[in-house]
């Protein structure tokens, strides 16, 4: 049997008593600081600092690497020594001076045994940064303290806060590096090391305090953070760097880190940390390989078409946009010219980034240049005799083995697939407006969609940096299917007493950036009302049904965009109640003869988190959601839903199960049919177990 291999080895170099010791850590992929990684580190830093014969010390992570952060697996479970302070501390008070290598990222706990060096050298792809605050916490081994003696105490609240990444010419201009090395950088750190003076950051003074730098820079973190504890008190404890002595600022750290770590906040955020790396792991496509694809082709050059265009071109893709004439391609063309030039102007971009991603789109009303491209994404007006009549053209025209991608929002995949006569390459991409912002593409597979397609799919989304979450095809797939749930229950507390801006206002007390009827405005209310109208043949007559929202469209208020839908708005789009508003629903409720009664915040909160979470469970057993987690991320990323909160499923675990069922029972009266307890969160409510204890196998459902 093989030896396995320590993720931490020492080698010397050198000769005699000027040896330079290499601490080289190995532990794929990216060198996490698990307990073995912390004890092979501590380890060596003993061994070497007691060796006679060596003079220095190199952390090295190896070619392109240095350490990425905690394994965040551990957070979860019992604390086990060493910890990561202990292993700082050992870097930090070793007698001889120690360099870091640093040939890719130094994140997180990484960047704090950097910051413990004397010297800090980068390779050109080093990364580096104090990223904790992006999971709920902060930094928890010196990090709050070292920093500010390098960069200011302002400065210190700006990354830290904000978890900023660096590449290495950032780093090197705040000193967080103290050299970019263009060529062999461990070579470089072991002949620097020998004789370098030590500069432990621990022993230097905070640079002179500007008290209104450092009173703007935690104003705009905690504008930012939206009442993210982490920030609060990242800004406390980095503000006491300097005030006393360094231990007493490192002891303060640790108590805000270890109480922070047990958070509802830290505690969701990890949740969706691990969901977003399982959420491209589908059932039936290990091994394989996706189609290659460079050149792309979208058909439809208005708002969300030239967006799903910028999206692609700024993956790197060049991007043939399609449309039904040449002045309306112009005019498509003229829209992503403006996107881009408004990037530019905000400062997004440079006048040469915002030039390059321009000029690899082109537009044209010719349908013959879809015949090189490797992606089709047909992104026209969502009706299915438009989309059905487009996949018929294209089945003409496209290449063999190209990926023909729909971005409808509800319609019916296995219909659309069904005008070509090759099935196998159609592909749901529903991306959200604005598609070239919006981080969740909802990869939707048909019942005769190839594997390599949906993996093609996958690897598409990675290289445009968006969250893919897969969905089966149902009216609506995962995240609208779900939401039109939300809103209709959101609609029937409305008619049953509450009001629009109490709805909105308990939405955004939860920690919504915007209340449902506010993002209903924004987005126009005609789109849902054409939804209403094109599934009312089919609804069932047991359904309530609220016409609140069909009535404001009927009297031309559709949102901003006319100015009036659940509210008024002003030459500046500020929003104000409306007295048509409170009209119109006072007469439906007399309509129906409905007195009226007051809901709270709380039951506001909890209603519709319980109709969400519900008719996730129906999406789950009917195999249409994979996991209950990338329904979290579908909502997280693409509604808005927030973070700290981790996604309507985990938040319906944490309220637990059968609170939830009774909270869905209620809604269940009080909306008819639809509404029904989902037999999953009855089973799993009865049996005293969580969404998160199902465990998918494939598109298709399973028995909890």
């Amino acid at each position: 049997m093989d030896a396995v291999t320590p993720p931490v080895t020492v080698t010397r170099h050198g000769g005699g008593q000027g040896k330079v010791g290499v601490i080289a850590i190995d532990f794929a992929p990216v060198n996490a600081l698990s307990k073995a990684v912390r004890q092979g580190l501590l380890d060596a830093v003993r061994t070497l600092e007691a060796d006679p014969d060596v003079a220095a010390l190199v952390i090295s992570g190896g070619p392109g690497r240095f350490i990425a952060g905690a394994d965040i697996r551990e957070m979860s479970q019992p604390p086990d020594a060493p910890f990561l302070p202990d292993v700082v501390a050992a870097v930090d008070a070793c007698a001889k001076p120690v360099v870091a290598a640093i040939a890719g990222a130094a994140l997180g706990g990484g960047c704090e045994i950097a910051l413990a060096c004397d010297l800090r050298l980068g390779g050109p792809k080093a990364l580096v940064g104090l990223t904790e605050t992006r999971l709920g916490l902060i930094p928890g081994a010196g990090g709050t303290q070292r920093l500010p003696c390098l960069v200011g105490v302002a400065q210190a609240i700006a990354l830290i806060c904000e978890g900023r990444v660096l590449k290495a010419g950032d780093a090197l201009a705040l000193g967080l590096l103290d050299e970019v090395v263009e060529g062999d950088l461990l070579a470089t750190a072991i002949a620097r090391a020998p004789g370098m003076p030590k500069r432990r950051l621990s022993a230097l003074p905070v640079p002179a305090r500007d008290a209104a730098a450092e009173e703007a820079a935690a104003a705009r973190a905690r504008k930012a953070a939206k009442g993210v504890p982490a920030i609060d008190e990242a800004i406390r404890v980095i503000r006491a760097a300097g005030e006393g002595d360094f231990a007493s600022g490192l002891a303060l750290e640790r108590a805000a880190f270890l109480a922070l770590r047990e958070s509802a906040e830290a505690k969701a955020l990890r949740h969706l940390f691990f969901a977003e790396r399982e959420a491209g792991k589908v059932p039936g496509l290990e091994g394989v390989a996706p189609r290659p694809v460079e050149a792309v082709a979208v058909i439809g050059a208005g708002t969300m078409g030239a967006g799903i265009a910028m999206a692609l071109a700024d993956a790197g893709l060049a991007v043939t946009l399609i449309e039904r004439d040449a002045e309306a391609a112009a005019a498509g063309f003229q829209r992503v010219s403006d996107l881009y030039a408004r990037q530019v102007k905000s400062g997004r971009l440079t006048d040469a980034q915002g030039a390059e991603r321009r000029a690899r789109v082109t537009a044209t009303a010719d349908w013959g240049r879809l015949s090189a491209v490797d992606l089709v994404v047909e992104a026209a007006f969502e009706d299915m005799a438009v989309k059905a009549d487009i996949f018929r053209r294209l089945d003409a025209v496209a290449k063999p083995g190209a990926v023909l991608a729909t971005n409808t929002s509800y319609l019916d995949l296995d219909a659309i697939a069904a005008a070509t006569s090759r099935p196998q390459d159609v592909v749901g991409l529903h991306f959200f407006a604005p598609a070239n912002v919006m981080k969740l593409l909802e990869v939707v597979r048909p019942a005769r969609s190839a594997p390599d397609v949906i993996a093609t799919a996958l690897a598409l989304a990675k290289r445009m940096g968006k969250q893919p979450v897969v969905a089966g095809n149902c009216d609506g797939f995962i995240g609208n299917r779900i939401y039109a749930l939300y809103r209709r229950h959101a609609e029937v507390l409305v008619e049953d007493g509450t009001s629009p801006q109490e709805v909105d206002a308990a939405l955004e007390a939860y920690g919504f950036a915007m209340g449902l009827f506010a993002v209903s405005d924004m987005s126009g209310l005609d789109i849902a009302y054409a939804m209403r109208k094109r599934r009312a043949a089919t609804r069932d007559p047991a359904e309530r049904y609220v016409a609140i929202a069909d009535r404001l469209v009927e009297q031309g208020r559709l949102g901003r965009k006319t100015g009036a839908g659940w509210y008024a708005y002003d030459a500046a789009g500020a929003k104000t109640c409306d007295p048509v508003v409170e009209a119109v629903i006072a007469e439906a409720r007399a309509e129906k003869g409905i007195t009226p009664r007051a809901f709270s915040a709380g039951q506001i909160q909890r209603r519709l988190l319980a109709v969400m979470a519900n008719e996730g469970a129906k999406a789950l057993a009917e195999g249409i959601a994979l996991r209950a987690s990338d329904i979290d991320l579908a909502f997280v990323h693409g509604y808005g839903f927030p973070r700290t909160k981790g996604g309507p499923m985990w938040a319906a675990d944490q309220m637990g199960l059968r609170a939830v069922l009774t909270e869905v029972e209620a809604a269940h009266a009080a909306g008819g049919a639809g509404s029904e307890p989902a037999p999953l969160l009855v089973a799993l409510a009865r049996d005293g177990h969580s969404f998160a204890d199902w465990q998918p196998t494939q598109l298709g459902g399973q028995q909890p």
